[in-house]
């Protein structure tokens, strides 16, 4: 199976609690903290670190910030690519993955900084494409509003094909470099692309030679009927949220057949859910762990973070009121997590409170949670595994950097001893160690 780490570069990790618990560092804000995650997901051999990233402060929830800067909810977001660039100084096999918005930044400007990121980090680079989702980042960039979903993905879509040709610009041996002859590269072997879409234009060739991967590793997450055909096309590492074993095998299937539809091989795109962990020495040590950790969220993360996440404002309903259809109508965020609540809800209407219950948003409840003593939770891992529900996973951290710090020492090694996790990495770049040649 393939391990990552979801990162964020950020006060807090994916479990906005986190930051209150009494062992987090707090030196978020220094290129050591993220040097030593990094050091210690390397020595527990997973393949890859990749951040998240949002282009704004929650700000839906009571159409302010004020609640996301006094709770510490996200209210950090450091830029990616320096944070990516310290942490592969640090680390000699792990690969190194960023999120960046094909709403809002252009192709070439992320064509060039993930070539460059690729050749620094000696071919470990990851791109974890994401459309964006509200309202607050759309104003940060001088719009009023978000675009319309399937509009974003109309532009994702002209973002690769630009971002791929612009990575295709150079041939791999395009480079000579003799001084002797005084030639530097061939320059038949360099192309523009000369591309002229309805959302971006791009003229090319690319300033970055070829780079070691040849293009960094794509990452996406839909989850929505668009978002699973944009997977298919462009992904080759699928990173999901789902609350069952079952839901990720129904996903896992649905996905596989997508790819092959698409004229891809469907052992060459990997898909790992998202779980928290969280190990002691018995399962009776782990669960009281869980508990302690489960007491840090606070019921203003749940709501800040489904406001963002909705590009919706909860404030404006009671705790016990329905969403009306036009209430929902009206959500522009995420799709595919309105219909994990109202599938899961049971209602086409569900409450806020069905909100917060049933998206998790904010709580240990988000992800499937796996608890217990290094052998039960490598049970529940092969599970998945060997069921069909994965090809790994990406491990969320319930806090930093204690969390990753468990994981590495205690169940990695068990999945060592089973032969479902790797001994050491495989070859020298993040393809060659995730198998994806």
């Amino acid at each position: 199976m393939i391990l990552a780490g979801f990162i964020q570069a950020s006060n807090c990790s994916n479990y906005t609690g986190s930051w209150r618990h009494p062992e987090t560092d707090h030196s978020f804000l220094s290129p050591e903290y993220y040097q030593s995650i990094a050091r210690t997901l390397e020595l527990g051999k997973f393949h890859l670190a990749f951040i998240d990233d949002r282009l704004a402060m929650p700000s839906q929830y009571g159409n302010s910030f004020i609640d996301s800067v006094n709770h510490g909810i996200r209210s950090v977001k450091l830029d990616l690519v320096p944070v990516m660039t310290a942490m592969g100084l640090a680390t000699s096999n792990l690969g190194i993955g960023g999120t960046y918005s094909t709403t809002y930044h252009h192709p070439y400007h992320v064509a060039r900084l993930f070539a460059t990121v690729d050749h620094m980090t000696k071919g470990r680079s990851a791109l974890n494409v994401v459309t964006s989702l509200n309202d607050a980042e759309a104003q940060n960039f001088g719009l009023l509003e978000h675009s319309n979903h399937d509009v974003r993905y109309d532009q994702a879509e002209e973002f690769m094909e630009i971002a791929v040709g612009l990575w295709e610009s150079w041939e791999n041996d395009a480079l000579i470099v003799d001084s002797g002859s005084g030639r530097f590269a061939d320059g038949d072997k360099v192309k523009a692309i000369d591309y002229d879409g309805m959302w971006f234009k791009s003229k090319g060739p690319l300033t970055v030679p070829h780079c070691p991967q040849g293009k960094p590793v794509i990452i996406q997450a839909g989850q929505s009927p668009r978002g699973r055909e944009f997977a298919a096309k462009w992904a080759e590492l699928i990173f999901v949220i789902f609350p069952s074993l079952e839901a990720n095998k129904r996903f896992y299937d649905d996905i596989k057949e997508k790819i092959l539809s698409y004229g891809r091989d469907p052992a060459k795109v990997l898909v790992a859910p998202a779980i928290y962990v969280v190990v002691g020495d018995t399962d009776e040590s782990a669960l009281a762990k869980f508990q302690e950790i489960k007491q840090l969220a606070k019921t203003v993360d749940s709501l800040t973070l489904l406001s963002e996440v909705f590009n919706y404002d909860f404030s404006q309903h009671a705790i016990d009121e329905p969403l009306s259809d036009s209430d929902l109508e009206s959500i522009s965020g995420l799709r595919g997590f309105l219909d994990r609540v109202i599938g899961l809800s049971g209602t086409n209407n569900p409450t806020v409170q069905d909100f917060i219950t049933y998206s998790g948003r904010g709580t240990l409840d988000e992800l499937p949670t796996f608890v217990g003593s290094p052998s039960s939770v490598a049970d529940n891992m092969q599970d998945w595994f060997e069921n069909g529900a994965c090809d790994g996973f990406v491990i969320a951290a319930t806090h930093m950097p204690g969390a990753y710090e468990d994981f590495c020492s205690m169940v990695v090694p068990e999945l060592q001893r089973r032969g479902i996790f790797q001994d050491d990495y495989r070859g020298s770049t993040l393809r060659d160690n995730l198998g994806i040649l």
